[in-house]
């Protein structure tokens, strides 16, 4: 190393030229959370052509592969360089390899093969099962470092490196920590007195002796304190970890002017709950220029189950979009009560959002990106970066958003795929939060998720919370094999899933769940829970003299026969098609049910501009005219097809009148239908058969329910004669094993044990309870 003068090392450090170049385990990755939110903001600042950002090295002796988590976590700092495997591995932000330094170091190494191969007679070295290039590292005592032994990796043109008392790695001649950061200073053209090392343990020693300013974190390992004791270069710091760092960054001169440049933590708010959903609770309606509230038109039946989380005067925060003509709408009010009289203490943080930003963020980019992904029809999916970087956008807007209503140490609770993002946002602005999430939708198979471009970000903010619900037990393994294609995990807690959940008795079911994790220093709890439907209003709407009114006309319509009700949205995921396709084939098999049975099809249209259903639609309305032109008579149509939104209490008359409900999905993250015709047939007291798809989550606990592969067209139409033929005493006893379960699990059983399972102490993630 050049030798420096004295004024250059005595000057103060200048931020925008600062090189931190930090071990991870125990220095970068430790400290409090206020420390290390500043070390963050430090290194994530945007730079310009006129005041760069500093630089951020990492240096560490994990494998590139394990190194690769970090990068998507929004805690830390994305680095400007890596060295990894103990300097055997150098690389840039875009982990492309740093030039002539890797060829260098790729020349000199003989190869993992030839290692083992010399070493072979060495039966006291345990290999480490790590990801690592360029090094091959064992487990090791201090008595097998014989001279035997250097002479071997000698005659490899390699080193030893022993650590720790138990860690020994080979790696190629003159590589290390220290030796790689010094090639990388003159390669990467840094002024070597702007550099500063800093790292806990003797295996950063190196760097410490590369004649660059240091800082010992407080709590670093004696061995290492005694060596550096006396470098007048190396500060010895007091606190640990990231509030090491920043008091080194201060002895050596970093000014105050710069960290109190830094960004101040948000603002709190008083909220001790905070939804975080992108619909308000209310539909909002512009009338002479006056934003009015109205109740919802869909039958929404976990609205009202969240709502009622603040009925007993928690204070509380929904955060939710509202659509405006700009981001900054004059005279836009922020917080509006949602109902003064029944949650007084609740007030709805509406982010101004353009019809544009509405459009790109949830129409076009979460169904045409995420939502084929999420149902395992990976063909369809379209992926555009500019609508990422809008997704993003929105997501922070909310994470903000978040971040100024919540009360210290509140409960932030995020809903749905489109607002994956939000956590990775939040943390960083409110590290006290209690971050809670779930999935309304399914979680597909981790080969499936990870075709996702930016599989990382995502589960990198997942792993940002506390606590993930999911529906059933399957989507919770399958999250965590997407985590662990993504980082090492470790399993924390699993539970049964039986008798709860099927285990072997359908495509979705699994015998034993994950209920926590621990990724990368973090806990994260994980749980099953079923949304339920609201079983009381049910009640009350067949009480009701509409549904009644209703109920007696399809009743006339009907006229004995058999009815069967479909009722799904226009989607290629509910396998509409194949369903008919497959009603069709019966008629064809059993001639003797012309004139006897009736499917009601009732599809839900696609919201207004999702143009990737509108050739579904087409080949719905050829196969139902094709069926009804085939079998119909002067008084019988075998489908009443209808294709258009029914209010609730339409649907609920027809699933009382209809003998058999089938809802067979390609795919489906649960299903609430299944669960609206169990209640409303036991609330009427006429038992009926559930033909349910093995690939809906409510296949899992509604037991008694048909289940049927939807991909086996034979199985579709036998199944359904099945039902059409069962018993009177098979049809009460299924039919009554349903109705206990759908009652017992409701919608507000849902929301409680979700918020319960929050405290794992104090409720199973898994509820293990009577499945009926």
């Amino acid at each position: 190393m050049t030798v420096i003068d004295a004024q250059r090392w005595s000057r103060p450090l200048d931020p925008a030229c600062l090189v931190l170049a930090t071990d991870l385990d125990g220095t970068l990755l430790a400290g409090t959370p206020e420390a290390r939110r500043r070390v963050r903001d430090l290194f994530s600042a945007t730079g310009t052509q006129q005041t760069p950002r500093p630089t951020l090295v990492f240096v560490t002796g994990r494998g590139l592969e394990t190194v690769m988590p970090l990068l998507s976590d929004p805690t830390i700092p994305r680095p400007d360089y890596i060295i990894a495997d103990v300097g055997a591995t150098v690389v840039d932000r875009e982990l492309r390899p740093v030039e002539p330094i890797q060829h260098e170091l790729t020349a000199h190494w003989p190869g993992s093969q030839a290692v083992l191969r010399a070493l072979a007679g060495f039966p006291q070295l345990v290999r480490q099962s790590v990801p690592q290039e360029r090094r091959c590292s064992f487990l090791a005592t201090e008595d097998a470092i014989t001279p035997a032994l250097r002479a071997a990796v000698a005659a490899l043109d390699c080193e030893l490196l022993f650590s720790a008392g138990r860690y020994l790695d080979v790696l190629p001649r003159g590589v290390g920590k220290g030796a790689a950061l010094r090639r990388l200073v003159t390669v990467a053209g840094f002024d070597p007195a702007s550099v500063v090392v800093a790292g806990d343990t003797l295996n950063d020693l190196s760097m410490f002796e590369a004649g660059l300013r240091g800082v010992a974190v407080g709590g670093s390992e004696p061995a290492l304190v005694e060596r550096v004791r006396r470098n007048p270069r190396v500060h010895l710091a007091k606190a640990e970890g990231c509030g090491g760092i920043l008091e080194g960054l201060a002895h050596h001169g970093m000014s105050a002017g710069a960290a109190a440049a830094l960004p101040a933590p948000p603002a709190m708010g008083d909220a001790d709950l905070v939804m975080v959903y992108h619909r308000l609770p209310y539909d909002e309606l512009v009338v002479d220029g006056i934003t009015l509230q109205r109740r919802p038109k869909s039958p929404n039946g976990i609205m009202p189950t969240l709502l009622n989380f603040f009925a007993g005067g928690r204070k509380g925060s929904w955060v939710a979009w509202s659509q405006q003509a700009s981001r900054t709408p004059e005279g836009f009010d922020t917080h509006v009560a949602v109902d003064p009289q029944r949650y007084p203490q609740l007030k709805a943080a509406r982010i101004a959002l353009t019809g544009e930003d509405i459009d790109l963020f949830y129409k076009k980019f979460s169904k045409e990106a995420f939502w084929p992904i999420i149902f395992s029809f990976p063909d369809k999916a379209e992926f555009h970066q500019a609508h990422w970087e809008r997704f993003l956008e929105v997501n922070r807007l909310f994470a903000e958003q978040t971040a100024r209503e919540a009360a210290h140490g509140a409960t932030a609770w995020i809903h749905d795929y489109n607002l994956w993002m939000v956590p990775a946002f939040l943390r960083p602005l409110r590290p006290d939060l209690t971050i809670a999430f779930f999935h309304h939708t399914a979680f597909p198979s981790s080969d499936v998720f990870n075709i996702l471009p930016w599989r990382r970000d995502i589960i990198g903010s997942l792993l940002q919370c506390d606590y993930v619900g999911f529906h059933i037990p399957r989507y919770v393994e399958n999250f965590v094999d997407a985590v662990r294609s993504f980082a090492p995990v470790d399993v924390a807690g699993s539970v049964p899933c039986a008798p709860r959940f099927l285990t072997y008795g359908c495509a979705l079911g699994v015998d034993r769940m994950t209920t926590a994790i621990e990724v990368g220093g973090r806990r994260v709890a994980l749980g099953a829970h079923p949304v339920g439907t609201d079983v009381k209003l049910i009640r009350r709407l067949l009480d009701g003299g509409e549904v009644q009114r209703q109920l007696a006309e399809l009743d006339g319509l009907l006229e004995g026969r058999t009815g069967i009700v479909s009722i799904e949205r226009l989607d290629y995921v509910k396998g509409s098609l194949e369903k008919l396709q497959a009603y069709e084939r019966m008629l064809e098999r059993h001639p003797e049910l012309l004139g006897k049975v009736t499917l009601l099809n009732i599809v839900t249209p696609a919201a207004s501009g999702m143009e990737i259903y509108d050739s579904l639609r087409e080949e719905l309305d050829r196969t139902v005219g094709r069926i009804n032109g085939r079998f119909s008579t002067l008084d019988w149509v075998p489908v009443r097809y209808f294709y258009r939104s029914l209010p609730f209490e339409d649907v609920v008359a027809h699933y009382a009148a209809c003998g058999i409900a089938w809802i067979t999905p390609l795919r489906d993250g649960l299903n609430l239908v299944a669960k609206e015709y169990v209640a409303t047939r036991a609330a009427v007291g006429r038992p009926g058969v559930l033909i349910l798809s093995e690939f809906a989550g409510a296949a899992v606990e509604l037991h008694g329910a048909l289940l049927v592969n939807p991909y086996d067209a034979n199985a579709m139409s036998e199944t359904l004669y099945q039902a059409l033929s069962m018993g009177e005493d098979e049809v009460a006893y299924r039919a009554g094993r349903l109705a206990m379960i759908v009652d017992e699990h409701d919608v507000t059983r849902w929301g409680d044990g979700f918020l319960a399972a929050l405290a794992p102490q104090d409720a199973p993630a898994c509820d293990e309870r009577s499945a009926a």
